[in-house]
């Protein structure tokens, strides 16, 4: 690749992570989308090709366009970009779709750029491509992307972001009922008040999870995945989920919740071993009921984005 061109993985994210609604999130290693981002001599931003899904090429209407907007406006730098993306991973899996593209794009344009803004700064202009997708600008998916491994996002005014430690014997099992559930739906369902008693058990939670993962206690992790305020709720829209959840444990998982808005559920083991039996179990829900899936195991990407050949 020449200077003026650029070849980049974008992972998958697992947002929320159970107890963490919009503040938690971390990257999957080998589950992401690729794209293609070169300068232009036109200016502005232009989607010159789109493969995988049936998404919208118009800049102002695509996640990667808007963020990569967003970027331009404040860099007031000449240069303009071309953007090719290569969906890997489907709209409304819950695994962080949008934020592949808008991150990815941003991340891109900023190397192209000389590194003028920060990983932060990346987040912020990401974010306005989640605004688009979702109708709110939420960092819990982009932050892990950019970051790489677990992101907390401590406060949104101002911006946050804190990476946290991964033990290196997490790894993540995700499957992927083909039904889509756009993100903008999913949260019309959410209540908009909680009680005190639950979000006590809340706070706890996140707090335990934190604290299980700096010190590599992987029992504190398990424990710590309780989501007492979303997953109720959104488990609903979910075929098989409390099987899906019981038939984790058994197998060896450490947790199991929802992965972002859903559908995909997601699950921690300790070890491939544990991550692939807890597939198998995950499948055979999905095989019995006749739902058509993916599933994916992968180790936690503590690199975030990464130049490709």
């Amino acid at each position: 690749m020449s200077k003026n061109e650029i070849r980049i993985f974008c992972p998958a994210t697992i947002a929320n992570v159970s107890c963490g609604f919009d503040v938690l999130g971390v990257a999957l290693d080998n589950v992401g989308d690729e794209m293609v981002i070169r300068k232009s001599a036109e200016k502005g931003i232009r989607i010159t090709k789109l493969e995988g899904q049936d998404l919208p090429m118009d800049t102002h209407q695509n996640v990667a366009g808007v963020a990569g907007l967003a970027l331009l406006a404040e860099s007031g730098s000449p240069e303009g970009f071309e953007i090719e993306i290569y969906k890997k991973i489907k709209a409304g899996s819950g695994i962080g779709s949008s934020a592949a593209s808008s991150t990815g794009a941003v991340w891109a344009m900023n190397e192209l750029l000389g590194k003028p803004f920060s990983t932060l700064d990346l987040v912020k202009f990401a974010m306005e491509g989640e605004r688009l997708a979702s109708g709110v600008a939420h960092a819990d998916n982009v932050a892990p992307a950019l970051f790489g491994g677990f992101t907390l996002v401590r406060s949104y005014e101002p911006l946050d972001v804190i990476s946290i430690h991964c033990p290196n014997e997490l790894y993540a099992t995700v499957i992927h009922p083909q039904i889509e559930i756009k993100t903008s739906d999913s949260r019309k369902i959410l209540k908009t008040h909680l009680t005190l008693a639950d979000g006590i058990k809340q706070w706890g939670n996140v707090g335990g999870l934190v604290a299980g993962l700096f010190t590599e206690d992987y029992d504190l992790i398990g424990r710590s995945l309780q989501d007492h305020i979303v997953e109720p709720i959104r488990s609903i829209l979910i075929p098989g989920f409390d099987k899906i959840k019981s038939v984790s444990k058994e197998a060896g998982a450490l947790g199991c919740g929802i992965s972002g808005s859903g559908p995909s559920i997601f699950a921690f083991s300790k070890g491939k071993d544990t991550a692939q039996k807890v597939a198998e179990a995950m499948t055979h829900v999905y095989q019995k009921i006749g739902v058509d899936y993916d599933v994916h195991v992968s180790k936690i990407n503590t690199e975030g984005i990464k130049i490709i050949d």
